[in-house]
């Protein structure tokens, strides 16, 4: 019983992890690496084709975004998922699909007029549509016997609708093991879906460690916190625009605004219309929507057996096509708007903040993660101006950012979570996470539990029956081909160039004449004053 690190170690991104037994080869989870960095993760160690079985943890595409490149790739066997997780990749993966053919053809429109060779998507819709054809529903609880060798039984992680930890068993030779795959584990408390679920014993844990050095400020209040920005957003006449990923935070979002309508918290705007301008984020809210029950916290359960529909409400408008959004934005009424993408990097989003961001009765708010070099990370932390569709739109709309609304588990919450298996005979194996993270929540479990803590690199192998390593790979390199800096930090480069320049300049004019010196010296004075 072989246990093979492949993807998300030491990164956030493109989760894979190989086993494999005396009659079974097996991957939990596919996932694509995301973002403008290439991390060189190892290649695994057999053909797709040759795979058995693929385990899915939860629908997002950076744990399941490779597995229409593995069907492309000959794999025929079996992708075991939760019913709400078939569901949403169902969405996300032909959403992933066309990406990655709209990419190619642009590439190759650029290349043809270089000279360049052709390039070909990771995989195309046609390959999506068939992956669908290879997934098996599993419920929560139930224990499946994958061989002789293999069960497995999948536990809600409360990170998305349909997330789950996997706990699989494996007997060889007379002597079993219990490894535990966390998935992405949830924060508590996130409204609709269920809490994550706890385990209490296992020889051998591999747990995603995102928010291994972060804690969430707690006793948020989002209902109040979200009424308090449309009041006044409304009073004042504007769009409330929310940036939002489609599958999750959206529908979130929709749950609160109907919680605040119906407890009346905006005074004098009691039909104020509420928009969801993209097409995954509808079809996304339609899976919400759908008899989900074993996915469902209480109250939202409580809703349902009420014939309520928890994220819908009189005024909410889906916007599925272009001519749709563009009558939005044709719309005078004031108004909230929830669109894609997330951190404002692609997507519709971009269409309405060009038509509200220079509008300072407006507020575009924030309920999510900002990666730095993003859109949305520059809007927050204040710029002043910004370039959509070529026209340069100054930033007058408020900026806000609703507290902590992540659908991971903080550095408390992760804790929570291993501490119930109490002491692990084997070995913790931290994931899905970066050094600072890992580091300090390794050093947190150890403290805590007395259990053995690993942070692999990927290619890294471990025997499971013998309790050790049979190899233990070296830190990979990592290849920057989309983009060598974030913008951040290309920015930064350019202003402390521009600060050598003007250094080298006062330099070189001490030894000239005193009326140069006063004029460049009233030119740096001006060029402050006016930054001022």
């Amino acid at each position: 019983m072989k246990l093979k690190f492949i993807g998300a170690t030491h990164q956030v991104t493109g989760s894979m992890h190989y086993i494999e037994t005396t009659d079974l080869k097996l991957l939990v989870d596919c996932g694509m690496e995301q973002g403008g960095i290439k991390y060189d993760t190892e290649e695994l160690p057999v053909s797709y084709k040759e795979l058995d079985y693929i385990l899915l943890t939860h629908a997002h595409i950076d744990h399941s975004g490779m597995l229409p490149k593995a069907v492309a790739n000959g794999f025929n066997g079996t992708i075991l998922a939760t019913d709400a997780s078939m569901d949403l990749d169902s969405i996300m993966l032909l959403d992933s699909a066309n990406i990655q053919e709209q990419d190619a053809e642009q590439e190759n429109r650029k290349g043809k007029r270089a000279g360049r060779e052709p390039v070909e998507p990771e995989y195309t819709v046609e390959d999506a549509e068939k992956t669908l054809e290879f997934f098996r529903p599993v419920p929560y609880h139930e224990i499946i016997e994958l061989s002789d060798t293999v069960r497995v039984r999948f536990i809600d992680a409360g990170h998305l609708l349909g997330s789950a930890s996997i706990e699989m068993w494996i007997r060889e030779g007379g002597v079993e093991k219990k490894i535990v795959f966390s998935g992405d584990i949830g924060n508590d408390n996130k409204p609709i879906i269920r809490n994550p679920e706890y385990i209490h014993e296992a020889d051998y844990v591999v747990m995603e460690s995102t928010y291994g050095n972060r804690t969430h400020e707690t006793g948020v209040d989002h209902i109040t916190e979200l009424a308090g920005i449309l009041q006044r957003t409304l009073d004042r006449g504007g769009n409330i625009i929310f940036p939002a990923f489609a599958v999750g935070r959206t529908q979130e979002l929709l749950y609160l605004i109907r919680a605040v309508k119906e407890k009346g918290l905006v005074k004098g705007h009691d039909h104020f219309p509420v928009y969801v301008d993209s097409p995954m984020a509808v079809e996304a809210t339609q899976v919400f929507k759908d008899n989900l029950l074993e996915c469902y916290d209480d109250e939202t359960r409580q809703l349902v057996s009420k014939g309520i529909n928890p994220i819908g409400f009189e005024d909410l408008k889906l916007s599925r096509t272009v001519e749709d959004s563009k009558a939005i934005q044709a719309d005078p009424t004031p108004k909230v708007v929830i669109s894609a993408a997330g951190m404002c990097n692609a997507g519709r989003i971009r269409h309405h903040l060009k038509h509200n961001l220079w509008r300072p009765e407006c507020s575009i708010v924030f309920a999510g993660y900002q990666a730095e070099g993003t859109l949305g990370r520059m809007l927050q932390d204040g710029i002043d101006e910004v370039k959509l569709f070529g026209e340069e739109i100054v930033c007058r709309a408020e900026i806000c950012t609703m507290t902590d609304m992540s659908s991971h588990a903080d550095r408390n919450e992760l804790l929570k979570w291993i501490g119930t298996f109490g002491h692990v005979s084997g070995r913790v194996f931290l994931v899905h996470g970066e050094d600072d993270s890992m580091e300090s929540l390794a050093e947190a479990i150890r403290e805590q539990t007395g259990n053995t803590v690993e942070m692999p690199y990927s290619g890294s192998e471990f025997d499971l029956a013998a309790n050790k390593w049979d190899y233990v790979a070296e830190p990979k390199f990592i290849k920057k081909e989309k983009a060598v800096f974030t913008r951040n930090e290309k920015v930064n480069s350019e202003l402390d160039k521009a600060l050598k320049a003007i250094t080298e300049l006062v330099n070189a004019s001490m030894e000239g004449a005193n009326a140069d010196k006063i004029k460049l010296t009233r030119k740096i004075n001006e060029l402050v004053e006016k930054m001022r």
